[in-house]
Parts: C-alpha cells; sequence; structure tokens
C-alpha cells in the first residue's frame, strides 16, 4: 500500500472518499433502521464487513495470527467498533443523524481528558483549554435544544437519553483509540516477532464487533423478531453501501492516507464529516436542522481545531508554507531591478561556461 511518488489523483480520490463516504454512513445508519433493529444492522455489516476484509488478507499473504495483536485488537474493536457503534446505531432511532455526527465530532474532548501521559502537555497549552471550553459549550448547546426545543415530555427523556448513550459510545471509543496506541508502543519497544498487518488486525476488530453485536441480537430477541422479507430494497442498498464503502473502502483510503500524507492533513476528516451528515439530513431527510445545531456545529468544529492547533502548526505542510512566505517577504525587501539582474548574470555565466568547454573540445579533437 505504501507508495513513494502517489498521484494526485489518487490522493484526492482517497480524501474524497474519506470526507464524503464516512460523513454519509450516519445518513444510511438512519436509513437502514427502518428495517433493521439496531444490533441486528450492527451484526450484518461486521460480520459481512470484518469476512471479506479478513479474506482480502488472507489472498494477500498477509499473516492472519498472532496470539498478542490479536488479543489487542479483540479489546480495541469492542470499545471501538462495538461500544461506540452500538451507541451511534442505537442512538440515531430517537435523534437525527446530523445531532449524532457532530457530538461524534467533539470525541477530540474526551481525547484531552483521558490522555493521561499528556496531562502536562495538553493542560498547559491555552490553545487546548479553550478548545475544550468550547467543545463543551457546543455539547450543552445540543442538550439544551433537546431540553427546550421539544414539546412533548416522553420524546424529550428519549431524545436526552440517547445523547447521554452516544456521549458514552464517543468515551468508549477514546479508551479503545488510546488503549491501542500506548499498549502499541509498548509492544514495539519489546516484541521480538513480527506485527500483524494494520489492515489484518482491523479485520480482527470488524470481526469482533460482528460477534459481539450478533451476541446481543440473539439474547434479546432482535434477530428472532427479525424478517428479511420485510426489509425494504433501498435498505438492503444501505447495508450493502455501509459494508462496502463505510467500512472497507472508507477505511482503506483512511489507511492508505495515512502512509501517503501527514496525520494531521488526513485528520482533517473530522470537520467534514459531520457537515456532509447535516447536508443529508436536511435535503434527505424530514428532521429540521435547527441554526442552533448549525451554531453547535461551528462552536464543536472550532474546538477540534483549537484543541489540535499544537498539532497543526508543525505540520510540514504548515511549515513549508511559511518557509515559502518568508522566502517571498525576502524576494520582495531587495531591490526589484536587482532581480532580474541576478538572473542576467547567472545565465551570462552559465553561456561562458558552455563556449569555454565547446573551445577546450575543439582543441581536442584539432
Amino acid at each position: 500500500m505504501e507508495e513513494k511518488n502517489p498521484s494526485v489523483a489518487r490522493i484526492v480520490f482517497a480524501y474524497l472518499v474519506v470526507y464524503i463516504v464516512w460523513g454519509s454512513t450516519f445518513f444510511f445508519i438512519e436509513k437502514a433502521l427502518r428495517s433493521f433493529s439496531p444490533f441486528v444492522l450492527g451484526s450484518i455489516r461486521f460480520i459481512i464487513a470484518g469476512t471479506l476484509l479478513m479474506g482480502y488478507c488472507g489472498l494477500k499473504g498477509y499473516k492472519i495470527f498472532n496470539r498478542a495483536d490479536v488479543k489487542q485488537a479483540i479489546f480495541v474493536g469492542f470499545l471501538l467498533l462495538f461500544i461506540d457503534m452500538a451507541a451511534i446505531i442505537w442512538s440515531e432511532q430517537y435523534i437525527s443523524s446530523g445531532i449524532v455526527s457532530i457530538l461524534s465530532a467533539a470525541t477530540a474532548i474526551w481525547f484531552i481528558i483521558f490522555d493521561k501521559p499528556k496531562w502536562k502537555e495538553n493542560f498547559s497549552s491555552l490553545p487546548i483549554i479553550m478548545g475544550l471550553i468550547l467543545g463543551f459549550t457546543g455539547v450543552i448547546m445540543l442538550f439544551a435544544e433537546q431540553v427546550f426545543g421539544q414539546t412533548d415530555d416522553g420524546e424529550k427523556s428519549q431524545n436526552l437519553i440517547a445523547m447521554g448513550v452516544l456521549i458514552l459510545g464517543t468515551i468508549g471509543w477514546t479508551i479503545g483509540s488510546l488503549t491501542s496506541k500506548y499498549s502499541q508502543k509498548e509492544k514495539t519497544e519489546k516484541r521480538k516477532e513480527q506485527p500483524l498487518n494494520v489492515i489484518v488486525k482491523t479485520a480482527w476488530q470488524m470481526v469482533t464487533a460482528g460477534v459481539a453485536f450478533t451476541t446481543v441480537a440473539l439474547l434479546n430477541g432482535e434477530y428472532k423478531a427479525f424478517d428479511y422479507k420485510a426489509v425494504y430494497l433501498a435498505d438492503w442498498g444501505a447495508i450493502i453501501y455501509l459494508v462496502t464503502f463505510g467500512s472497507i473502502l472508507a477505511f482503506s483510503s483512511y489507511i492508505w492516507l495515512l502512509q501517503v500524507r501527514p496525520a494531521t492533513e488526513v485528520s482533517t476528516y473530522a470537520y467534514v464529516n459531520p457537515i456532509v451528515a447535516l447536508l443529508l439530513v436536511h435535503f434527505f431527510t424530514d428532521h429540521q436542522v435547527t441554526p442552533l445545531q448549525i451554531m453547535g456545529l461551528i462552536v464543536v468544529l472550532f474546538s477540534v481545531l483549537l484543541m489540535n492547533w499544537n498539532l497543526y502548526k508543525n505540520n510540514r505542510t504548515i511549515r513549508a508554507l511559511r518557509y515559502r512566505k518568508k522566502l517571498k517577504r525576502v524576494k520582495n525587501m531587495a531591490p526589484k531591478s536587482s532581480i532580474p539582474r541576478i538572473i542576467e548574470v547567472a545565465d551570462f555565466n552559465a553561456k561562458e561556461k558552455k563556449k569555454q568547454v565547446a573551445k577546450e573540445a575543439k582543441k581536442e579533437n584539432s
């Protein structure tokens, strides 16, 4: 997957997939819930996606099993793909996929709070602290809308419970991500055997999530009540989209981009996904996108920017732009007449050197 000089077209395509497809998965989950109960939906999605991805890894000749890596992948997959996705799918029964996408973007808050090894660095940074305050403000705005915007007490209560469940899911995602990050560092330092390919680990994570979703769906009676004949054709299409585009294509594009582009640049998908989700909600659902939701989105996204400010300012692309700007400033400081004169002298010296080489060659031939 790693390439030294990937084409611009491939990079642009991969970004479009990560930006648009991942943003659209919130919408397609909401659509699929018309025919599928939450845990049946998760079961079908991740069992198929995990099996296909594992089969692909087998065809590519990747090593499939390594006890330490598989153990970690199962734990991380349970937190990332089961706990978080179960919270997202379940909550979308009651609240708009647009609100779900905004609250999911606010996951950056929990990364700052739960990343204990970086507490000193994070909490001594003014932009990060401001970002945390703004992030909580954006989340409170969305909760406030549910409290004051609903007239039916039962609906209001159910929506608030759904949002609370979603917050717990994003915390699960954060803990899983941090566990993966730090355990990987420890294992890299002491391990002797070759680690599994990142796609193999992801396949194990998806299989884990699929098994967990299936187990719950069997225990709570969702599979017993499920009638595949009653599923709308469009909802089968939504499931196929979530499996192929949402779970396999988008993730593969994300992993590939991380290998060929700076991680801070790739992370910008977090700013685009909620916008895509809100646009789809506005144009293709009955949910109303309110001014308060838009304000909440802006506040949350700006908070994410502030919380990642230290990473972005040290990004190599930003450094290159700064260098180019500095070079332009130096160029503008020089007398305008001197610039063409420098070029002229450089050209003259090059021509003289060519003439001298030609003369020496002519003498040798004679």
